[in-house]
């Protein structure tokens, strides 16, 4: 069978991108590995660790704040398997919504693991061993990413674990240690502290969400110790055992002290991804990985010239919307198009609760470009929105120009904040200043009034409200 473009991997990225190919016009397929498209984002990635996060804040609510709501209740209990089961079937409606769409474009969906035979060829290769061959005009690599473990102890998928298993638990955990403060330990962590687990996070470096600005890790381990949540930060894992019933973590102080044990009944290792190239056949078509990324240009193609590669498998942030906006790239190229992308107007998002969402430079950022910078801050316990719905952790920093007074980064911290980054990603794509924003009308009572008056703070530290 022949089509025009030929895209591998069904994840946001490669189902977004081969969408775009069929509005252009393009005779389109899709390969997919796994029985059901979405790939990690949708399957045991973003949705259904979302479904769970709202599940167990449901829950955390119920437990502590419907008192003092005026709403009397008798005391909630966990039912996992609900949690679970509920999950499972938000990934179901999400899944077959992809399945709909690619019907609705006519795009054809072959199941099976996708291999380059040659760079206009593609082998598949089902489940049962069959094989079928494509050719394609053009073809886009949207394989994804894993899980990445630590090297002296691999999941086992029973006690040490990865999210993927952490998504399918069939009880409360009563002590769950995680390796990695990032984004996947920090929310999956919350997700079963506010259930009753003890959650103990170990962390290398000395902040947790490290690639945010350090204030938003600060902010959040505030936050999050008040469900109970333990952290070692600064610690270096150096064993890590399934004794049966339990793992056994040893870590030491990575600038010298005494080293800790940890025991718990789970493990979640969560210290990052690496791009999933496995099976591709690259070698075939004279493509080499790049610390296990795959090479492009600026406008994502690889050194062949009919084929391209977009999200996870290629060099920067590994998220599903950034993928998304390469798919629609390289779709839009193929048609002759101009399109852009921003990479430092990409927002990234830690859906605990409070959320945390930054866009733009870092405040370490911009002192390591020894950028002339100023600060607004405005926490979330002096806005009347936040005091109504008992919201009040976390605050909102923008960094500006000193020169200049353009909003160079977007940070939040509290309730809504995964929402609200939008109209930062708005403002610094249109290039506003502080004092644009401080100037406009936002609604009251609104949590985007903190956004306002963090604006005003950082264009002549003249918050209202402050």
């Amino acid at each position: 069978m022949q089509y025009n473009v030929l895209v591998i991997g069904s994840g946001p990225g490669g189902y977004v991108a081969a969408i775009r190919c069929a509005q252009l016009g393009f005779k389109t397929a899709i390969i997919e590995k796994y029985s059901t498209l979405g790939g990690t984002c949708l399957n045991v990635g973003c949705i259904p660790s979302k479904a769970l996060l709202d599940s167990t804040e449901h829950f955390h609510a119920a437990a502590h704040t419907f008192k003092e709501h005026g709403i009397d209740i008798s005391e909630p209990k966990v039912n996992l398997t609900q949690m679970i089961a509920r999950k499972a079937d938000v990934v179901k409606q999400n899944v077959e919504g992809i399945a709909y769409l690619m019907k609705k474009n006519k795009i054809d969906v072959h199941t099976g693991t996708g291999s380059f035979v040659d760079k206009n060829t593609i082998k598949i290769t089902a489940n049962d061993g069959k094989e079928t061959t494509l050719t394609a005009d053009n073809v886009i690599i949207a394989t994804g990413s894993k899980p990445t473990a630590l090297p002296f102890a691999p999941f086992d998928k029973k006690r040490i674990i990865s999210s993927t298993e952490a998504l399918e638990l069939k009880e409360v955990p009563k002590h769950l240690i995680i390796v990695g403060g990032g984004v996947i330990g920090m929310e999956l962590g919350s997700v079963y502290a506010r259930i009753g687990s003890k959650v103990s996070v170990v962390e290398f470096l000395d902040s947790l969400i490290p690639t945010m600005d350090g204030t938003m890790g600060k902010e959040l381990m505030k936050s999050t110790k008040k469900l109970g949540m333990d952290f070692y930060l600064g610690h270096k894992v150096t064993a890590l055992e399934n004794k049966g019933k339990e793992v056994v973590l040893k870590a030491e102080p990575k600038n010298g002290g005494a080293a800790i044990e940890l025991k718990g009944d789970y493990c979640l290792v969560s210290v990052g991804r690496r791009p999933y190239t496995d099976g591709l056949g690259l070698e075939k078509i004279g493509i080499e990985l790049d610390k296990g990324k795959i090479p492009v240009d600026d406008h994502l193609k690889t050194k062949v010239d009919n084929v391209y590669a977009i999200g996870d498998v290629i060099r920067g942030a590994m998220l599903a919307h950034k993928a998304e906006e390469e798919g629609v790239y390289v779709a839009e190229r193929l048609a002759g198009q101009k399109p852009h992308v921003n990479y430092l107007l990409i927002p990234g998002v830690v859906y605990t609760w409070p959320e945390v969402a930054s866009v733009g430079y870092t405040e370490e950022q911009l002192k390591e470009q020894g950028r002339t910078y100023k600060t607004g801050n405005f926490p979330y316990k002096a806005l009347g929105r936040a005091r109504a719905s008992m919201d009040t952790d976390g605050l909102v920093k923008i960094l500006a120009d000193k020169n200049t007074d353009e909003i160079l980064g977007v940070h939040i911290m509290g309730a809504r904040a995964a929402d609200m980054i939008a109209a930062g990603v708005v403002a610094m794509e249109y290039r506003a200043s502080a004092e644009d924003v401080s100037r406009m009308s936002h609604a009251h009572p609104t949590y985007m009034e903190a956004v306002k008056e963090a604006c005003l703070a950082a264009t002549a530290n003249r918050p209202i409200h402050l």
